[in-house]
């Protein structure tokens, strides 16, 4: 919703400025300029990015479009979980909650937590590193180091979609000055033509690299700073479930592990202590 109420005012003031300026907007419609500078970056694109790369990017564009899932409703959700799962290890056990971590959909444990059942790719990595618990063969230490290892790796491969729409960005205003040289060009070959006709070819030619920049810096780029935003809110969620994982492993009780998840969290969906006891307190009583 803010992306497009964001590109709405973009417009409004960029062509309702030309507008109250006196210019008339018929003269801003350029479909062969659009076609140079749309062209030569949907090449370049294919020509810099490997096809996992591309795809990763379109997929992930989609989002930008959507409101994100980390609110504090998610991580309430998410920490209560991990405080039912460490609370039903330390009274029965490990070994009671493999059935939970083979099949988390089928979970009479996890299904009371849809928001976080949803998350797949949490979800993932959850299951994974309570099965290295159960397994027994790994300390908190090396456990850690592989978490670590493996939020890199996710950083940077959620990363490639951001800096697709990065470069992309970067090279929309160097299309846009190819458009409007090539239109310099259409114009010094028609010198001869009486003035009135050869300031509007001049004014063609500037559009070019009008649109260049305010696809830039106006639609393209902005998209880039707000898909590493989503990266950064969705790292959030995997670190609170690493640090409550380790800080169980260390000996912490249920209560105390919670805590140190909760505390890694940004403070604008972080629940203050009561908050997270209440709905601890809530979700045992149902």
């Amino acid at each position: 919703m803010f992306v497009i109420v964001g590109y709405i005012i973009v417009c409004g003031s960029v062509f309702g400025g030309f507008v109250l300026a006196g210019g008339h907007m018929a003269v801003l419609f350029q479909p062969i300029e659009l076609l140079m500078i749309g062209g030569a970056a949907v090449g370049a694109a294919f020509v810099g990015n490997t096809p996992k790369s591309l795809k990763a990017s379109l997929k992930a564009l989609p989002s930008v479009f959507k409101g994100s899932p980390y609110s504090k409703a998610m991580y309430m959700e998410l920490m209560t979980m991990l405080f039912d799962v460490l609370t039903k290890i330390r009274k029965e056990g490990l070994m009671s909650i493999e059935g939970d971590i083979e099949k988390p959909e089928e979970s009479p444990l996890f299904s009371k937590y849809p928001l976080v059942v949803g998350d797949h790719h949490l979800m993932e990595f959850l299951s994974d590193y309570l099965r290295l618990m159960v397994s027994g063969n790994m300390d908190a230490f090396q456990i850690e180091n592989l978490m670590d290892n493996e939020l890199e790796t996710h950083h940077h491969e959620g990363a490639i979609p951001a800096h697709f729409m990065a470069k992309l960005g970067d090279g929309l205003p160097a299309f846009g000055i190819v458009a409007a040289v090539m239109g310099v060009v259409h114009t010094m070959e028609s010198v001869g033509i009486p003035p009135a006709e050869l300031g509007i070819l001049i004014a063609k030619a500037l559009v070019g690299t009008f649109l260049g920049i305010l696809l830039a810096y106006g639609f393209v780029g902005p998209l880039s700073s707000l898909m590493e935003q989503k990266l950064d809110e969705s790292s959030k969620a995997f670190q609170c479930v690493k640090v409550t994982l380790l800080a169980s492993l260390n000996g912490y009780a249920p209560a105390l592990s919670v805590e140190f998840g909760r505390k890694v969290l940004y403070s604008t969906e972080r629940p203050t202590f009561s908050e997270l006891e209440e709905h601890i307190k809530q979700s045992k009583s149902k």
